[in-house]
């Protein structure tokens, strides 16, 4: 076994070589097969096919979701969750820049993409994770809600809910495995991570990913509708919940490739949609069938699945610390619909940090900008929440004041670039650390160079005809701010031929303004043509204007 070093904090990462053997007996499955339909299988049998719909009430099942008296109902405490890359088939085991596992036989990069989603739920002060908080565990089947008292759904920390990867390639993946094999292979991950009792695997769920072609459990068969399942099983290293996740994008758009990005950009969608709904369906219905259902037997994912995108109830991209991806809202009895976000509700003292706003400019040798963060106090009780900023490059300086305060208070984030600070645009992570537990939230920062004070003159008309001892003429000297702020232009006059008289209404403006120039040519002036210059001066610079006289 060969461990690889990671920038992210699971507990393990680590590949088994080629010809290791695992010693557990068969895992006996208990839980159903809790599956998660494609898209066009759905849309053919629902009535919520309507690939357009952006509210949460085109949703599936019946009524509320109600507790169904299973030992356990919901995932308690931190949800921990263990990738397993099961067989030789994914080839070639790499690390990409950010710290994940990649591999030569994924070919549309589904391996990085899953973790980075899993590393960051729970991160970035994201609530999509809140609408699984409200369901509880040990309550009476048929109940719909949950008391503040009650031992809620558990939330992942600011690390995120991955907590291991495990690359198994001691064998090939079964073209077809069973969910025997798949359950047996859960087990085997359990066994891998030390969780070898049924209260260290309570908080856990095993997600055995499968590798391109083949079809787990009938998956991109004739007969295979579906795009993941989930469900609960025993064996030497006690009970579990896991989930058979095949290779999601050798189904394309049936499984969710750009149903909410367009392009490139929403080739993965499918893969963060349909794990995120196995996640989420894991939590609250833990030992599959016996957690939170309603009475037709949709779990919180099921009844919001492929009902559009955007609104409060549709799919859409999720900002965790570890990107933006796609993720699909589930039910909410709080709201009796599809939700995206909700308040976290939280059986431990708890607190939440935000900055606003949340992204700001600087200039390098500039002003300094501001920020306001806030913390607020989720249940009853308050606690000090010591707060750090990270991630400034050379060059910035980012300051809180107060660096402590106490939950519900708030700090100011303070920022400033000196001269030689690179220009370009920085996350800034700004973390709180409570005493019950750790939270993280972005700023964007962007630093610029400085915007140089410039401005421009003309004279309008640029020509005129004096006759000698006439009238004087007339002409508007303009001056406009073309970058940077206002300032002083002093003017000045030259050029003018002998026996011709000159002169400035004011010999001073601020950029923007104007001023009269008059013109007159006395009896001694010699006729002809002249170029008279009117140079404006200011602190950026100077810049002239040219008038065209002809005296007669």
């Amino acid at each position: 076994m060969v461990a690889v070093a990671s920038l992210l904090s699971f507990s393990s990462f680590a590949v088994v070589p080629s010809g290791a053997t695992s010693s557990l007996s068969q895992a006996r499955v208990t839980g159903h097969q809790v599956i998660f339909p494609t898209k066009h299988w759905w849309a053919a049998t629902h009535t919520n096919g309507n690939q357009t719909h952006k509210s949460s009430s085109n949703t599936s099942g019946s009524g509320l979701l109600y507790a169904h008296g299973g030992s356990p109902e919901v995932v308690i405490g931190t949800p921990k969750v263990y990738l397993v890359f099961y067989g030789s088939q994914w080839g070639t085991m790499s690390t990409t820049p950010a710290g994940y596992a990649a591999f030569s036989g994924d070919p549309s990069g589904m391996a990085p993409q899953i973790q980075s989603m899993l590393a960051g739920v729970g991160t970035n002060g994201e609530t999509w994770s809140g609408v699984m908080t409200q369901y509880c565990d040990g309550v009476a089947s048929g109940t719909t809600s949950c008391a503040a008292s009650a031992t809620h759904t558990g939330v992942p920390t600011s690390s995120g809910a991955l907590t291991g990867v495990w690359y198994d390639n001691s064998t090939a993946s079964p073209s077809a495995a069973t969910q025997t094999q798949l359950a047996t292979e859960a087990a085997a991950a359990a066994g891998h991570f030390g969780n070898t009792t049924t209260t260290l695997n309570r908080s856990a769920q095993y997600i055995v990913v499968s590798p391109t072609g083949t079809h787990p459990a009938g998956f991109n068969t004739p007969n295979g509708n579906f795009c993941a399942w989930h469900s609960y099983a025993s064996s030497s290293n006690g009970n579990f919940a896991f989930t058979n996740l095949p290779y999601v994008p050798d189904m394309g758009a049936s499984c969710g490739a750009n149903y909410v990005n367009a392009g490139g950009a929403g080739l993965l969608d499918g893969v963060t949609i349909v794990e995120g709904h196995e996640y989420a369906e894991t939590l609250t219905d833990q030992s599959a069938s016996g957690g939170w259902l309603d009475s037709a037997g949709y779990e919180n994912g099921d009844k919001c699945a492929w009902v559009g995108q955007g609104g409060t109830g549709g799919a859409q991209d999720v900002a965790f610390l570890t990107g933006s991806f796609a993720m699909q809202a589930t039910w909410s009895n709080d709201a009796n619909g599809c939700q995206i976000s909700h308040p976290i509700i939280s059986d431990q003292p708890d607190f939440t940090v935000s900055a606003s706003p949340s992204s700001g400019s600087v200039v390098q040798a500039g002003a300094a900008i501001s920020s306001t963060i806030s913390t607020s106090t989720i249940g009853t009780t308050s606690q000090s929440v010591v707060l750090s900023v990270s991630g400034a490059p050379v060059g910035v300086t980012a300051t809180l004041s107060p660096s402590t305060v106490t939950s519900g208070g708030s700090s100011t984030l303070s920022i400033s670039a000196a001269a030689g600070a690179a220009s370009g645009t920085y996350p800034l992570t700004i973390s709180g650390v409570g005493t019950s537990m750790t939270h993280s939230i972005v700023y964007s920062l962007t630093v610029g160079t400085p915007v140089k004070n410039d401005f421009s003159i003309s004279i309008t008309p640029s020509t005129g005809t004096a006759t000698r001892q006439g009238s004087a003429i007339t002409a508007t000297v303009s001056t406009s701010t073309i970058s940077g702020v206002s300032q002083i232009v002093t003017l000045k006059i030259s050029g003018a031929p002998s026996g011709v008289s000159t002169s400035l209404a004011t010999s001073s403006i601020s950029s923007g303004g104007s001023t009269t120039l008059r013109l007159s040519a006395g009896r001694k002036a010699t006729p002809g043509t002249y170029k008279i210059t009117v140079t404006g001066t200011a602190a950026s610079g100077n810049h002239a204007a040219t008038y065209t006289l002809t005296v007669k």
